[in-house]
């Protein structure tokens, strides 16, 4: 049974509602994962997964919980390589869709922009999230759930 996996620590609460009303609707369990409580995460089709404190602790438990034929939610590059690998389904807050094709350049983008920023040259601030990313996600995440339940 395909269930979807959430890297809840950086989730917008916006995309976090919209996963708990499809998985809900799908009945498909959704689940959780951050070092910190999240409030809202609750009802038959959800679960939150507290991970201890530490860098890449919440990364690891969606890692171990994932398997083939899953789909995870995370802005996290490093992570949708590695669920990438293991045949998870990878999209972000704003309905990217990670596959073998692109993940190695995302991955190399991700990594130049984390060099510019440890040496000062970094951007400021991050984009704003509204409706019209929250609506790119749910077509994704809608798009993905309709294809792994044909399989």
């Amino acid at each position: 049974m395909v269930k979807i996996l959430v890297d809840a620590d950086s989730c917008p609460r916006p995309a976090r509602e919209l996963v708990l009303r499809t998985a809900k609707r799908r009945k498909i369990k959704a689940v959780f994962a951050a070092n910190r409580l999240i409030p809202g995460i609750a009802g038959d089709y959800a679960a939150m997964e507290l991970c201890p404190a530490g860098e890449g602790a919440a990364d690891d438990r969606i890692a171990a919980l994932a398997e083939p034929g899953d789909l995870a939610l995370t802005r996290d590059i490093p992570l949708a390589n590695r669920l990438v690998e293991a045949d998870v389904c990878v999209i972000d807050d704003r309905g990217r869709v990670y596959t073998r094709e692109n993940i190695r350049e995302r991955l190399s983008l991700r990594n130049f922009m984390v060099g510019l920023a440890e040496n000062g040259l970094g951007m400021e601030g991050g984009a704003n999230y509204g409706k019209r990313e929250l609506k790119a996600m749910a077509d994704s995440l809608d798009r993905l759930l309709a294809r792994l339940h044909r399989n």
